[in-house]
């Protein structure tokens, strides 16, 4: 008898069969001596699409609302059914005699099995791989510690939860909008808070008045200092007046010193990755979007092989872990790291509280590196700063604090309080893995969060030097010394509002809050950008006119991210045993009543901000304008009328001056490529140009272009079909 195993994705079933010996490959699995190993394509069945209920439910309607299916049911996705009824023909084979799940080892992971199995009536023992990389050592320990798959059945309860939770919520309440104001809108149980912390944002920007203040700095010995107020210990004055007299009050006047204070302080590295915090420094450093730096993680996981599971909300390690991280060390050893690891592995490795406690660990530890050697130059450079990033924040807890003395000073000048702060190292620690000219990613350790170290230190900037001027300067200055100010100024400054919201900045407020997981937060941010809810300028989230309306139209409950974040809590609740799905799903299906009956109720009308001057040649309104990253075209705003015209497609052709896709615009034979960079040319010229070019482009591959921009258009075009897809990931 044979145990089949059912993987995620073709490569890890890949990785799997080869570490199993399964030899034999077929079209759809590999087949060994006691294994059989397929896959999914992430998932092959889902949720039934409304009209499988009820022939009613197929039109949109407001008199169908809300539709509560009970029970609900599942469908094969027709994209992936051929895959379906071959893993089908695999779990009924009369020589398996049991199912090993190897999906993602997390909620979602486990929805893709378990799907397949129930809808397949499946009855087979299950068994569950639980690994935290694909490596080969990882599959084959993990193999050899095969676990009951029904541990994991409350964690299937939570994900079954969570995506009948977004299904009744999210179908229910997109259609409500859609039909009540006749336009294409949607709202999720996710996406709606996430699109208010925006909005609340720009609020909080629009409103903001700067107020102009004052502060008087001055220096002593080298040391800079300004004037504080005794009693609150604030530097900053409203009235110019005020510190125009404070100026005229210490002109020229001696200064006692009144303390000063030598302190030995160290700060700590500041512990590993989990998926949130590694997005937020991938977009401040290096623009990423959060979606951006998690597929490149699953790249470096899945085909390099070479970090951990991704998908974790975890900093931290388990006990396990601490005797691989020598190894893990080893294969670090780049030109620009390999003193620092050699550094390292002078000594045995161990762990401490900073980064390895078993109670702050999940499904998944830390984001850290494999002990899988890498191999750079199959890297893109996109892989290689997220690597090293990774890399360099694994070795800062193996090494030593960051030590340095802080220097404190006090000066009175006719009784108005002077103060000011340095800093002398002394010893570097783990910041040496941050100073390298020459490792594959140089950036300066953020310090922004205020805890990293002195406000000014006494290094040579050009030499990375102690300064012995400023350690003279310091020995000069005794208590009750007087000393004179110099350079004593008045410096004039704005309060600035807070800046708008970044991609990283957002992920930080989501898990703040509690809205969404580490594996669906980039996704919400994709899906209010695409929709266009949010525009994106250099870097920046910014709510539009739409979005902005959408917040309106929706259910105020559904706008506060705390009824969100309590639906997290109890899915989590419901994955440990500590609460009812049955109960869950009873108060999602009331707040579904609610919300559906509030959309109904409403009395404000939406307008649409992207109106056209031409009118439908069938129902005469006037058409709308969309743009999507497949091209632009006029769509009634009638969603019953349907009429619809393209006025271009984005192509895979690419533009011969500036090397980006072309848009082709125009009918028959006037169609033509237009390039944003002004490159024109008709679509005849290209034909020719590419015939007779070194980089032969055959008709026929135009018209792969053609088709391949055309049928993404032809689905994009319908605002309707696809309302239902990824509702998991609002």
């Amino acid at each position: 008898m044979k145990k089949l195993v059912l993987a995620e994705k073709p490569s890890v079933g890949r990785d799997i069969s080869k570490v199993l010996g399964c030899v034999k490959k077929n079209n759809s699995y590999f087949e060994g001596k006691d294994y059989i190993v397929t896959w999914a394509l992430g998932h092959l069945v889902t949720l039934a699409a409304p009209e499988k209920y009820k022939k009613e439910f197929s039109e949109w309607k407001l008199e169908t609302l809300p539709m509560l299916p009970q029970p609900f049911k599942l469908e094969v996705i027709g994209s992936t059914s051929k895959q379906y009824s071959e893993v089908k023909k695999l779990l009924e084979r009369k020589d398996v005699s049991e199912v090993v799940i190897a999906t993602d080892a997390g909620r979602e992971g486990e929805l893709v099995a378990r799907w397949i199995l129930d809808y397949a009536r499946c009855k087979k023992p299950i068994k569950r791989l639980w690994i935290s990389s694909v490596t080969d050592k990882a599959i084959k320990d993990g193999f050899n510690k095969l676990v009951d798959g029904h541990k994991y059945d409350r964690l299937y309860k939570a994900a079954v939860s969570r995506a009948q939770a977004d299904w009744i919520v999210g179908i229910n309440g997109t259609r409500a909008l859609t039909c009540k104001h006749n336009a294409s809108l949607s709202m999720g149980r996710v996406q709606t808070p996430t699109l208010g912390i925006i909005a609340n944002r720009d609020d909080v920007i629009r409103k903001f008045e700067s107020q102009t203040f004052y502060e008087i700095k001055s220096e002593v010995n080298g040391i800079k200092v300004r004037r504080v107020d005794a009693k609150s210990g604030q530097s900053r004055i409203n009235a110019k007046s005020e510190a125009e007299q404070l100026l005229n009050k210490i002109k020229n006047k001696q200064a006692i010193v009144k303390s000063i204070s030598e302190t030995d302080k160290k700060t700590y590295a500041k512990g590993l990755y989990d998926l949130t915090e590694l997005q937020r420094d991938a977009n401040r450093l290096y623009g990423f979007s959060a979606k951006e730096t998690l597929n490149v993680m699953q790249q470096l996981y899945e085909k390099h092989k070479v970090l951990t599971y991704p998908r974790t909300d975890s900093k931290y390690i388990t006990d396990d872990v601490v005797g691989t991280l020598a190894d893990r060390v080893r294969v670090c050893r780049s030109s620009a790291l390999k003193d620092i690891c050699t550094s390292i592995l002078r000594q045995p490795i161990r762990g401490n509280k900073s980064f390895v406690d078993n109670s702050k660990v999940g499904d998944h530890h830390a984001i850290i590196p494999t002990e899988q050697q890498p191999n750079y130059s199959a890297f893109v450079p996109k892989e290689q700063k997220i690597y090293n990033l990774v890399v360099k924040r694994f070795l800062s807890v193996l090494l030593p604090p960051y030590e340095y003395k802080e220097i404190s000073l006090e000066v009175q000048v006719e009784n108005e309080l002077f103060r000011g702060k340095g800093a002398v190292e002394k010893n570097i620690g783990w910041k040496v893995v941050y100073q390298s000219d020459n490792n594959m990613m140089d950036d300066n350790y953020d310090q922004s969060n205020g805890k990293e170290g002195p406000s000014f230190n006494s290094k040579d900037n050009a030499s990375g030097m102690i300064s012995k001027q400023f350690l003279a300067n310091i020995e000069q200055l005794k208590k009750g010394k007087s000393v004179s100010l110099i350079g004593t100024k008045i410096d004039q400054g704005k309060t600035n509002p807070p800046g708008y919201l970044s991609e990283g900045d957002l992920l930080h407020e989501m898990e703040k809050v509690g809205l969404g997981t580490v594996a669906t937060r980039s996704d919400v941010i994709e899906k209010i950008v695409s929709n266009q809810y949010v525009d994106k300028m250099n870097s920046k989230l910014r709510i539009t006119k739409t979005g902005k309306q959408l917040l309106e139209l929706v259910p105020y409950k559904l706008r506060s991210s705390d009824l969100t974040a309590k639906w997290e809590k109890d899915l989590e609740a419901i994955a440990k045993g500590n609460k009812s799905e049955v109960v869950f799903m009873q108060e999602m299906v009331a707040f579904t009543k609610e919300i559906v009956t509030e959309i109904k109720k409403d009395v404000h009308q939406f307008k649409h901000e992207n109106v056209s001057t031409e009118s439908c040649p069938d129902c005469g309104q006037k058409l709308l304008i969309i743009h999507s990253k497949f091209g632009e075209k006029l769509v009634c705003r009638d969603r019953n009328c349907g009429y619809r015209k393209n006025l271009s497609k984005t192509t895979n052709a690419r533009c011969p001056v500036c090397k980006k896709k072309l848009d082709l615009v125009g009918s028959g034979e006037n169609q033509t490529f237009v390039c944003k960079c002004g490159h024109k040319e008709k679509l005849t010229s290209f034909n020719k140009r590419k015939e007779t070019s070194n980089k032969q482009m055959s008709k026929r591959e135009v018209s792969k272009f053609l088709d391949k921009s055309s049928k993404k258009e032809e689905s994009f075009n319908n605002p309707f079909a696809n309302l239902m897809d990824d509702f998991d990931k609002k």
